[in-house]
C-alpha cells in the first residue's frame, strides 16, 4: 500500500535492524489471501541473543511445528512474483487505495479527524467529543447500517477511535460516506 517516497517497505531498510528486528509478512491483504494464513518470517542471522542464533532457533521450531502451506496456497503466493501477478496485485491496490481516500476524504467532509487512508488500507476516524467507541460503532450500526471497528479492542489507546478498512465494494464505500455525513448533518 506504501506509495510515498521514502517510506520504507520493509524494516530492513532501516539502518541496524538486522541485529535487533525480526520481520513477519503476509499474503492476505497485497494478495487478497485473507483466510489462506500464507506469510513468511525473515529472522537474519545477524540476529544473535546471549550467544545463539535466532535464525537456527526459529528455524527448529518451524521445522518442528509446522507442516506448511498447502501446494495450492504457496502456488497462489509465488504467482503474485510474476509479471501478470505483479500487474493484477497493483490493480487491487489501486482499487483499495482509492476506496481509502474515499473514505479519508469522506470522513473530513463530515467534520472528523482522520488519520491513516496514505500507505494503508486502514482509516482511523476520531469519535466525537464524548462518545466511546463502543458507542460510536453502535451509533454507525444502528443508524446508518454501517460496520467500523471500534478503537477500544485495539487497547488503551485505541479508545476514542474507530476503525474503517478499505476493503470493500467502491459503490458500497461511497454510499457508506454519504450514509455518515447524512448522519453527521441531523
Amino acid at each position: 500500500f506504501i506509495t510515498e517516497e521514502g517510506v520504507p517497505h520493509s524494516i530492513y531498510e532501516v539502518e541496524g535492524a538486522k541485529t535487533c528486528a525480526i520481520e513477519f509478512r503476509s499474503f492476505s491483504k497485497t494478495a487478497g489471501f485473507t483466510g489462506a494464513r500464507c506469510g513468511y518470517t525473515v529472522v537474519p542471522k545477524e540476529l544473535v541473543r546471549d550467544g545463539q542464533s535466532l535464525n537456527a532457533m526459529w528455524n527448529r521450531r518451524q521445522c518442528t511445528k509446522f507442516n506448511g502451506a498447502s501446494y495450492i496456497i504457496q502456488r497462489g503466493a509465488a504467482a503474485i512474483y510474476t509479471e501478470e501477478g505483479e500487474r493484477q496485485i497493483e490493480e487491487t491496490l489501486a482499487y483499495y487505495r482509492n476506496n481509502a481516500r474515499v473514505i479519508k476524504e469522506g470522513l473530513e467532509a463530515a467534520g472528523f479527524t482522520v488519520y491513516g487512508a496514505v500507505n494503508s488500507p486502514y482509516i482511523w476516524c476520531k469519535t466525537p467529543e464524548g462518545v466511546g467507541s463502543w458507542e460510536f460503532f453502535d451509533k454507525l450500526l444502528t443508524e446508518a447500517n454501517i460496520i467500523t471497528t471500534p478503537g477500544a479492542g485495539f487497547g488503551p489507546s485505541g479508545e476514542g477511535y474507530v476503525r474503517l478498512t478499505a476493503f470493500g465494494d467502491a459503490d458500497a464505500t461511497v454510499e457508506a460516506m454519504e450514509r455518515i455525513q447524512k448522519l453527521m448533518a441531523k
